[in-house]
């Protein structure tokens, strides 16, 4: 058994080796899109969370960018269940479909897209009581990218080297006119003291596959609060598919006087019920 196991176009392939073409656009240009799954172990038995609701999102996802990946839904759920039987010990799966091969610019040649499947990386790790950190650059929230989860992330890492170079785990976005949209790869919620609250999808954040379950399952308000408010909540925390639910300590330099508080526990209990009794909600 590898720590890594890896499938791409069609066939599993050794992870220590080269397979995409060096002119794929999703490396040339960003112009790809993707999703990344949480490992479930039931027994000796591993699982995606979520997959359905992953596929829908990536193939939304390419079609805003105008390409469609070349694989149908139960050909990529087989390369996962490949992936993890070959990779049981992984704690994560990333799916990633780009436009193919193009040419050296933005230009599309017209070629046929391009998957891959790698299951690998241990179990993420994201203890509760986290620190955030705003950052001075925004979300587009009128951009042709606006929620769409692209293999562009070079915004993303630079906010988070940002964040993390101030102490902080996650770092979080305004959108263009100045309210709270999200982190780099999680959704943001928080409490007033008696709701539940996260920004609406038209302040650019993603459609976060965890946030629309907790909407699903709890009383949650879609609020546009101001990116200056963010830090005087009593309570809050993140939601992603690696972290479901991670609590918020800090908020730039001001801490929160709740940690792990009732509604963040509710959340959090929330998506490990969901785990532990539909594997695919």
């Amino acid at each position: 058994m590898s720590a890594m196991a890896v499938w791409v176009n069609g066939q599993m392939v050794d992870p220590g080796e080269p397979h995409l073409q060096a002119d794929d656009h999703g490396v040339i240009v960003g112009d790809g899109v993707f999703e990344t799954l949480l490992v479930v172990r039931s027994g000796h038995r591993a699982e995606a969370f979520a997959v359905r609701r992953h596929l829908v999102r990536l193939r939304h996802s390419a079609r805003v960018l105008r390409f469609e990946c070349p694989y149908r839904d139960d050909e990529l759920r087989a390369a996962i269940a490949q992936c993890l039987e070959a990779a049981p010990e992984a704690g994560i799966v990333r799916v990633t479909a780009t436009s193919g091969g193009g040419p050296l610019g933005s230009g599309r040649s017209g070629a046929r897209g391009s998957a891959t499947v790698i299951a690998g990386n241990r179990p993420p790790e994201y203890p509760p009581g986290t620190a955030v950190a705003t950052v001075p650059f925004t979300r587009n929230e009128r951009g042709a990218m606006a929620g769409v989860k692209t293999t562009s992330y070079a915004e993303n890492v630079l906010a988070l080297e940002m964040a993390r170079e101030r102490g902080a785990s996650e770092a979080i976005f305004a959108d263009t006119r100045g309210r709270v949209s999200e982190g780099t790869g999680s959704n943001i919620f928080w409490s007033d003291g008696e709701w539940l609250h996260t920004p609406p999808l038209d302040t650019g954040c993603l459609a976060g596959v965890t946030r629309a379950l907790l909407l699903e399952h709890l009383d949650v308000v879609e609020t546009r609060l101001a990116m200056e408010d963010l830090p005087g909540v009593p309570e809050a925390f993140l939601a992603s598919s690696t972290r479901t639910v991670q609590s918020i300590a800090r908020i730039d330099d001001t801490d929160l006087p709740t940690v792990d508080g009732p509604l963040t526990r509710t959340a959090w209990q929330t998506m490990a019920d969901l785990i532990a009794t539909d594997i695919d909600p």
